[in-house]
């Protein structure tokens, strides 16, 4: 997926979608502050008078969001943790016009992340700890192709918030990220993108076999020199 870090726009953009993201729950009641000792940059608590809930903030330049299993192999980094998702995605990868910020309950895309994570289990994808595992925000769910199991949430739950793309401000600093809030907002393979990094057979059957929804085992690479 898109590397959020990979060149000055991309990190302005990231910034952009984040503040918006904050000013879309603003205008929606919520006040909204970070978490003391909260320990990752997306994290924040809103408040409504009495009700009070935690949040994950995620942004996305591809319209594809990710959280990383735990270490242990049991439930999610951060998601666990949260009642709500925050999603602010672009509309389009490649010429994308307008973002929008969804808000999602925490159970549900908990749900969403557990049913795709058995659905690549079983087709038999290599699925590493600490790699975050993607859903698409607006394509429906669907068992076919496997990317497509748990997919839909943008659909599920419509924009709280539009903005034109170009509006976009760039006023609002992450914070400092640690690793492991590098790799929940997709960084998980640095500043390299993916697309320009050496390629080995094993991480290529890994890319098709995601992409085409099959077992790596039904990947047959043949090399002629």
């Amino acid at each position: 997926m898109t590397n959020v870090s990979g060149t000055p726009a991309k990190r302005a953009t990231r910034r952009g979608l984040f503040a918006f993201g904050i000013e879309a729950l603003e205008k929606q009641g919520w006040t909204v502050s970070r978490i003391a000792r909260g320990g990752k940059a997306s994290l924040r608590r809103i408040t409504k008078g009495s009700v009070s809930h935690k949040i994950s903030i995620r942004t996305s330049q591809d319209t594809w969001i990710a959280f990383p299993r735990k270490s242990t192999g049991q439930g999610w980094v951060t998601l666990d943790d949260v009642d709500f998702v925050l999603a602010v995605s672009v509309d389009d990868r490649h010429n994308p016009t307008k973002a929008s910020a969804h808000l999602i309950p925490g159970a549900e895309a908990r749900t969403r992340f557990d049913r795709a994570y058995a659905a690549r289990q079983r087709a038999g994808h290599t699925l590493p700890i600490g790699r975050g595992i993607w859903l698409s925000l607006y394509d429906e769910e669907a068992s076919e192709p496997v990317s497509h199991v748990g997919a839909g949430m943008g659909l599920a739950f419509p924009a709280i918030e539009t903005r034109d793309i170009t509006r976009l401000g760039d006023t609002a600093p992450l914070g400092d990220d640690d690793p492991e809030d590098v790799a929940e907002e997709g960084d998980v393979e640095g500043d390299v993108d993916e697309a320009l990094q050496p390629l080995s057979i094993p991480e290529a059957k890994r890319r098709l076999a995601a992409t085409l929804g099959v077992p790596e085992s039904a990947i047959k690479i043949s090399i002629e020199h």
